[in-house]
C-alpha cells in the first residue's frame, strides 16, 4: 500500500517554505535551480496516486515517499542525468535538490533499486514471462543489405496489413492489456490533461493532430551473448540464437540519415501550438524500428480515442508514409480530416473507360490537359464537384469543346467521389492554401523529435528495452509540457518565492 503520499499543496507549501531559507542565504542557487523549481511547483502528481494505487499490496510493509521518488524522476531528467546511480549520488551530496524533490530532512532517500522497482511496477506485464523472454535464446538478426534512397520510407513488411488494421479500429478494437498501458494513463492525467486546461492544446474537441514515428537508438548490442559452441568449431560468424539485452530492439531504415539503425520507433501525435509557438506531445508509442508508421499511426489513433474520451480529432496531419487507403478510409469513417501528401511514387489515377485523369492534387485533369475547377465539396453525398475551366472562365478558347460531351453553358461536371477515390477526395482540398498550412504544421512532430532526442537526450541513458525508453519518453514529454505552461504568463516560482521572502 502507500503510505504518507504528499500532496501537491503540502509539497507547494513545504517547497516554497525549504526555499525561503536557501534564497536568504545563497539567492544564486536557486536562481540556477529556478527552471527546475518552476516545472515541479506546477506538477501536480496527486492524479497519479489512483493509477498507482493497485500496483502495491495491501499486505506486508508500506510503500513511503512515492510522491517524491516519482518526482525525483522529473527533476532527474530536467537536471540532464543520464544515469540513476549517478542520480542517486547527487541527490545525496546536494540538500537543495533533496528539497526540490520534496523530501524532507532527515528522510532517507531512495536507492538506486527503487527507481527500478517504480518502473517495473506500472509496465503491466506478467514479470515472470518478461523475465523468462529476456533471458531466452533469440534469433540473430544481421543488418539489412538492401538500402533505400534518401527520404525513401522502408516498405509495409506484410502487404494488406493497412486495411486489415483500419477494418479492425473501425470495429471499436483496441488492444487495452499492452503493458504500457498505465504508463500513457500517467502522462494523460499528470501532464497532458492539465496541459489541456490550461488551454495550451487548443479546443480539445477540435485538435489538429500531426503523426510521425522518430528513430531511437538501444543501449543493448545486437549482437548479443553466444551460447553455441561453434567459437570452438573455428565458426566465428554464425546465425546461432543467443542472448541479447534488447530482445524487442530490430533494425530499422533511418530515412533521413539514409542509414540502418538499431533499436525502437517512437511514434509520436503532437500539437502545434501557434500563439506560443511550441510542438506539444499529446501521445507516444514505442514500437519495434522495422514496422511502418502507417501501421503505427492506426494503431496509435485507435489508443487515442481510448485513452481520451473526452478529447475529439478534427484533422490528422502525418507525412507520405501515411499515404494509404486503409488509412484515408479509417478517418473517413471517425469523420475526421486528412492532411496527408501522396507518395512521391504514386501515379495519376484513372479510372476504367474514363477520358480524364486525377492529378497528385486529386484534380482531374480534361481533354485539353488543363486541371479541373474545384466548385466544392458535398459532405452527404462524399463527392468533390469540378467544372470545365472553359466554362468558369479559366481559359477563352479549347479545342475540345465538342469533344466534352456537354452543350450547356455551365459545361462539362465531373464527380470524385470518397467511394472511389479516398486518396484524392478528401475534406480539404489537396492544394489548397487551408491544406497547406496545416500541412506546415505537420513538422511539430519533428521538431519534437527534436527536444526529444537533442534537448532531453532521450537516447543518452543507454536505455535498454522499451519499458524503460518508453518511461523516459514519457518524462521527457511531461518536461517538454511544463516548459510550453512556462509561457503562459503565469507567476513563476522565484516571483512568488521573491514575495514571501518580503512579507
Amino acid at each position: 500500500m502507500l503510505q504518507s503520499w504528499q500532496t501537491h499543496q503540502q509539497y507547494q507549501e513545504q517547497l516554497l517554505c525549504s526555499m525561503t531559507d536557501f534564497y536568504q542565504s545563497d539567492p544564486d542557487l536557486v536562481l540556477y535551480y529556478q527552471d527546475q523549481l518552476n516545472n515541479l511547483y506546477e506538477l501536480n502528481l496527486d492524479p497519479a496516486r489512483d493509477l498507482l494505487e493497485d500496483c502495491y499490496s495491501y499486505t506486508g510493509a508500506p510503500a513511503r515517499l512515492q510522491a517524491q521518488l516519482l518526482r525525483s524522476f522529473f527533476l532527474m531528467s530536467k537536471c540532464q542525468v543520464f544515469s540513476i546511480p549517478a542520480w542517486v549520488r547527487r541527490l545525496s551530496a546536494s540538500p537543495i535538490l533533496r528539497t526540490i524533490a520534496g523530501y524532507r530532512p532527515g528522510d532517507h532517500i531512495h536507492q538506486v533499486g527503487s527507481y527500478y522497482d517504480l518502473v517495473n511496477r506500472i509496465w503491466c506485464a506478467d514479470p515472470e514471462l518478461e523475465h523468462e523472454f529476456e533471458h531466452s535464446l533469440h534469433p540473430f538478426h544481421r543488418k539489412p543489405k538492401k538500402k533505400y534512397g534518401k527520404n525513401e520510407k522502408q516498405p509495409v513488411r506484410r502487404p494488406g496489413i493497412v486495411q486489415k488494421l483500419a477494418d479492425l479500429a473501425a470495429q471499436g478494437r483496441v488492444l487495452e492489456k499492452r503493458p504500457e498501458r498505465l504508463m500513457q494513463q500517467i502522462f494523460a492525467k499528470v501532464a497532458a490533461e492539465p496541459a489541456v486546461r490550461q488551454g495550451l492544446f487548443g479546443d480539445p474537441q477540435n485538435l489538429v493532430v500531426s503523426g510521425d514515428g522518430t528513430c531511437v537508438l538501444s543501449g543493448g548490442s545486437a549482437w548479443g551473448s553466444k551460447q553455441c559452441s561453434c567459437r570452438e568449431q573455428g565458426i566465428y560468424n554464425c546465425d546461432c540464437p543467443r542472448i541479447v539485452s534488447d530482445p524487442f530492439a530490430r533494425y530499422g531504415w533511418d530515412s533521413y540519415h539514409n542509414c540502418y539503425f538499431y533499436g525502437h520507433t517512437a511514434y509520436i501525435l503532437a500539437v502545434y501550438n501557434k500563439d506560443l509557438k511550441c510542438d506539444l506531445p499529446i501521445y507516444l508509442r514505442m514500437v519495434q524500428a522495422n514496422r511502418h508508421d502507417a501501421v503505427s499511426s492506426i494503431v496509435a489513433l485507435s489508443e487515442f480515442r481510448s485513452l481520451y474520451p473526452g478529447f475529439t480529432i478534427d484533422t490528422f496531419c502525418g507525412d507520405c508514409a501515411h499515404d494509404a487507403t486503409g488509412i484515408y478510409g479509417l478517418l473517413e469513417h471517425w469523420k475526421i480530416k486528412a492532411v496527408i501528401p501522396l507518395k512521391s511514387n504514386s501515379k495519376a489515377d484513372h479510372k476504367e473507360g474514363a477520358d480524364f485523369t486525377i492529378n497528385k492534387e486529386g484534380v482531374p485533369i480534361c481533354l485539353a490537359g488543363l486541371p479541373m475547377v474545384n466548385w466544392g465539396f458535398n459532405p452527404e453525398k462524399r463527392r468533390r464537384k469540378f467544372r470545365c475551366p472553359l466554362a468558369c472562365g479559366k481559359i477563352d478558347h479549347c479545342d475540345h469543346k465538342t469533344a466534352c460531351h456537354s452543350d450547356s453553358d455551365y459545361g462539362r461536371t465531373i464527380y470524385v467521389t470518397q467511394n472511389q477515390h479516398l486518396r484524392f477526395a478528401t475534406r480539404i482540398r489537396r492544394g489548397s492554401a487551408q491544406w497547406k498550412a496545416i500541412l506546415r504544421s505537420r513538422t511539430s512532430s519533428e521538431r519534437f523529435n527534436k527536444r526529444l532526442l537533442n534537448d532531453y537526450g532521450l537516447e543518452k541513458h543507454k536505455a535498454r528495452g522499451n519499458k524503460r525508453i518508453f518511461w523516459w519518453s514519457l518524462i521527457h514529454s511531461t518536461n517538454i509540457l511544463l516548459d510550453a505552461a512556462r509561457k503562459l504568463n503565469r507567476p513563476s516560482f522565484i516571483s512568488i518565492l521573491t514575495v514571501a521572502c518580503a512579507a
